[in-house]
């Protein structure tokens, strides 16, 4: 029984070290706030008004009101809560849209509730937002919207509702995973077709003739217009939804392959006028990419983020080691560790410059100044120190911010340990080369570059042994072949 005991002590300790600290979510200002709050009483009042239109006003009926009217208020916020839970980086614009979506949701069920169906109106903007911010939260819209009809409930056919239900889910669990634009036609169609067999099934539509009726194709009901109507809104949602991304921000999976296509302007001229960045960064992608995937991260995030890190060194390519032929370093002949560490700090300044002119999404943004946060610039440090100047330590200090998730964070990691592993000799043992990646790890922590990245303790143990992984993958020998005068050897 003690030992039981022991080993449970044991298993609870290492699973609250292993646990993810709680990340901050991102402060909305007042004013957005109050918008947020006035739509949220609009939506209230539009899905509860009507149990006040009757001829004689009781006490009961204006306690019934009291009661939907709040229901529905505490409904938004719960959505909210449940958006900034689950992306705590989603920003006012992307709330508001969420809102604003529930808000056409409701005025439409008031407006157009006998000829529109309710796979027409409650589908399309699951779409949008599973896409945009994640399974989760497209989920809770849809349980909102599905459940809060401004009418008694038995008035809509229950059976209809819950085909309507369904198909939400799926468009919102599939949404989320989804990740190129084919794939979301492919949904535009197979949605409205399984709602369609469903309905047939389920419903029937015993009353209309496909060829003769006219309602047949309009009306709420027939099961042939509400799938060929929900058919059209989808794909109507799926060429504006490139608008959704750049007016409210929002990051799609399909978006971050499209930036993450070497072939774009940005990507391409880093290939060749920065040759040296560009073959880091493919590295770096590297090892970035196994490690986000050893610990369940974005890796689309990370891939696309990783490509971009760098591209500031645009600006002065030939300050860079990597990119010089090693006849001259510029550093050398200026001779001064504070102009070479306003350099390297340009490299920084100048890459969220490229990002805005390029229009980057945040989030990629992000990962040019978070990559290096607020890390010492340790060789001209050194130099200064050499040369006895008069400065701070701060002035060898990039400028930050320190990583703010756990993609910029294992970006910083891969990034200091690309360099040193590639540096190794080739029959360096494991242990070696973990040494090494612990010892870069561990210094970020101590110097507090990943306070507010939120990555546990168990998480950072995985990346190690991640980074581990692909040096172990690269490491490898290639045969000598032998030189002839005609060689054929591959």
């Amino acid at each position: 029984m003690h030992n039981l005991t022991t080993k449970l002590k044991k298993l609870n300790y290492f699973w609250k070290r292993s646990q993810v600290p709680t990340q901050e979510p991102v402060e909305i200002s007042i004013i957005d706030k109050l918008i947020i709050f006035l739509i949220c009483i609009v939506i209230s009042i539009i899905s509860s008004y009507k149990l006040l239109l009757v001829p004689f006003l009781q006490s009961s009926v204006v306690v019934s009101w009291f009661i939907a009217f709040f229901e529905i208020l505490i409904s938004c916020g719960f959505l909210i809560l449940v958006s900034r839970k689950e992306n705590p980086t989603i920003n006012s614009r992307q709330i508001l849209l969420i809102i604003s979506l529930l808000l056409i949701v409701q005025a439409i069920k008031n407006i157009f509730r006998f000829t529109i169906s309710p796979l027409s109106i409650i589908v399309p903007p699951a779409l949008i937002i599973s896409q945009g911010m994640g399974t989760i939260t497209a989920l809770a819209w849809v349980s909102i919207a599905s459940l809060s009809w401004p009418d008694s409930i038995t008035e809509i056919n229950k059976t209809l509702l819950l085909i309507t239900l369904i198909c939400s889910c799926i468009v919102s669990v599939l949404g989320g995973k989804i990740r190129s634009r084919a794939q979301l036609l492919q949904l535009s169609i197979f949605v409205p077709l399984g709602a369609l067999f469903t309905q047939w099934l389920l419903i029937g539509d015993d009353q209309s003739s496909l060829v003769n009726n006219q309602e047949y194709f309009i009306s709420n009901g027939k099961i042939f217009s509400d799938s060929l109507l929900l058919a059209i809104i989808m794909l109507i949602v799926i060429l504006f939804i490139p608008i959704f991304e750049s007016i409210f921000g929002l990051l799609t999976k399909a978006r971050l392959l499209e930036l993450a296509d070497k072939e774009k302007p940005l990507i391409r001229r880093l290939s060749i006028e920065a040759p040296g960045t560009f073959e880091h960064t493919l590295l770096i992608c590297g090892l970035a990419e196994e490690a986000t995937r050893m610990i369940g991260g974005d890796i689309d995030l990370i891939k696309t983020g990783s490509l971009y890190h760098d591209v500031g060194k645009l600006h002065a390519p030939n300050w860079f080691i990597e990119n010089q032929d090693g006849s001259k370093n510029p550093h050398d002949e200026i001779d001064d560790p504070l102009k070479s560490a306003e350099i390297l700090q340009a490299h920084v300044d100048e890459g969220l410059k490229f990002a805005r002119k390029n229009r980057l999404p945040k989030p990629i943004a992000n990962f040019i100044p978070e990559h290096q946060g607020t890390l010492k610039m340790g060789y001209f440090l050194h130099k200064a120190e050499e040369k006895k100047l008069n400065f701070k330590e701060s002035d060898f200090r990039y400028k930050g911010p320190i990583p703010q998730s756990k993609e910029t964070a294992i970006l910083m990691l891969a990034d200091g340990c690309e360099a040193a592993l590639r540096a190794m000799d080739i029959k360096a043992s494991d242990n070696e080369a973990l040494e090494t990646i612990s010892k870069i790890v561990n210094s970020r922590q101590i110097d507090g570059q990943l306070d507010d990245s939120n990555l546990s303790k168990g998480e950072i143990f995985l990346i190690k042994k991640s980074f581990l992984n692909v040096w172990k993958r690269i490491r490898h020998r290639r045969i000598q072949y032998p030189t002839i005068k005609n060689n054929t050897f591959s």
